[in-house]
């Protein structure tokens, strides 16, 4: 797992942000490890999401986003810019995977959803509980 990028964030000696998973690294040893480390690990699989309602029912559900989530832009950014709902010992690592068909279908929201982490991670970034967001790569046909 040293030539994965979640390794420095883990160790401490990188900053957590949004960072991108190399398909020919397997994930599971690195979710392994982050939850050893003492981070909470939620997957967001975008498999067959293409528009913004079937984004947020997934983010919704991946999450457990609070009840009062308003399954906006809005509301989702502001369940990542506080997230009291969401204790975590070490920290929070949210694994992005199966996203290019939503990107594609939806390119506009796509770059709003990209947003919304970079902000996220960077607002969280120097707590004692910092947010990584892993957006797994596809594999290269």
């Amino acid at each position: 797992m040293t030539d994965d990028p979640l390794t420095p964030v883990l160790g401490s000696s990188a900053p957590a942000g949004v960072l991108s998973w190399p398909a020919r690294l397997p994930v599971e040893p690195a979710l392994h490890a982050a939850r050893k480390a003492g981070w909470e690990t939620p997957v967001l699989d975008l498999s067959g999401v293409t528009d913004k309602a079937g984004l947020m029912a997934a983010c919704a559900t991946a999450l457990r986003l609070p009840d009062y989530f308003g399954a906006n832009w809005d509301a989702l950014a502001d369940c990542l810019g506080d997230l009291a709902w969401w204790p975590a010992l070490s920290g929070r690592l949210l694994l992005v995977q199966n996203w290019q068909e939503y990107a594609a279908a939806s390119p506009a929201d796509w770059r709003v959803l990209q947003e919304i982490f970079a902000d996220a991670a960077a607002q969280w970034r120097e707590t004692d509980t910092p947010l990584a967001v892993v957006m797994v790569l596809a594999e290269s046909p």
